[in-house]
């Protein structure tokens, strides 16, 4: 099986390496820094400390800081610029999104969460068009992370707004009778949500790459911007899957007390 990493996967490695010394076996494994899941590396298994994927990951991380704090410094109240107004239009549309899926008032409290997974899914999934890097939400262990956080934000909001007992209360169903029936049935529902995000956007995102991957070599001069565009649409459209499915959940842990 071929394995492709992005070009700074063995500079930081070896980096790491110099400084520590080999990773230990334990360690790696916890990692999945295996010969299965490495494939053909230039060094031994044991010069890798971190996972491709995990250091996509941060680079995400490091590129959208890096162009969000030089904006936020630019921000005018009185004198908006043309990239400040697109971003508080995309802002304002996210926020009434939030309020129509979640309910009224709930779009400036969810907002901050909901807009940091959009951006970090979208721009992960950017980087599948770009053959020196390699998206992060290509690998299970990443989107897994992204459904887990997801998953846990839910069920926290839920059962900070309604109280333990009564959030709790839901899972028991309408009646009483019903409780030993429903109580099973609404946690494997909760806990096949956390399979269902990750899966979805995992898939996706590995099929469109790998696809991309295989229509570039074949190819090289015919392809490669129609399928970008294409690209970018998948991986904004993903994205958005992603935060719709949230807020419908945030909305089931939040309104119980409409049902």
């Amino acid at each position: 099986m071929t394995h492709h990493f992005s070009v700074i996967f063995e500079p930081i490695n070896a980096l790491l390496f110099f400084l520590f010394g080999p990773a230990p076996l334990g360690y790696r494994e916890s990692m999945g820094l295996t010969a299965e899941n490495l494939g053909h590396v230039a060094k031994p298994i044991e010069h890798y400390w971190v996972p491709d994927h995990v250091l996509m990951a941060m680079l995400v991380v490091v590129i959208v800081a890096a162009i969000l704090i030089p904006i936020q410094k630019r921000l005018s109240v009185g004198k908006p610029g043309k990239l400040q107004q697109v971003l508080e239009l995309v802002l304002t549309g996210l926020r009434d999104l939030i309020d129509e899926v979640v309910g009224h008032g709930t779009g400036a409290r969810f907002l901050p969460f909901v807009l940091g997974l959009a951006v970090f899914i979208f721009v992960g999934n950017i980087f599948g068009l770009f053959f020196f890097v390699q998206p992060p939400t290509a690998n299970p262990s990443t989107t897994f992370a992204l459904s887990i956080t997801a998953f846990l934000y839910y069920n926290i909001v839920g059962i900070r707004d309604n109280g333990l007992l009564k959030y709790l209360a839901h899972f028991a169903g309408p009646l009483p009778l019903l409780a030993p029936l429903m109580i099973p049935i609404e946690v494997i529902s909760h806990l096949a949500r956390i399979l269902s995000l990750a899966l979805r956007l995992f898939g996706n995102i590995f099929g469109e790459h790998t696809a991309t991957g295989i229509f570039f070599a074949m190819f090289p001069f015919v392809i490669p911007w129609p399928m970008m565009g294409l690209g970018i649409f998948g991986a904004l459209l993903q994205a958005f899957i992603f935060i719709m499915l949230t807020m419908a959940y945030l909305q089931g842990a939040v309104g119980h007390e409409e049902h």
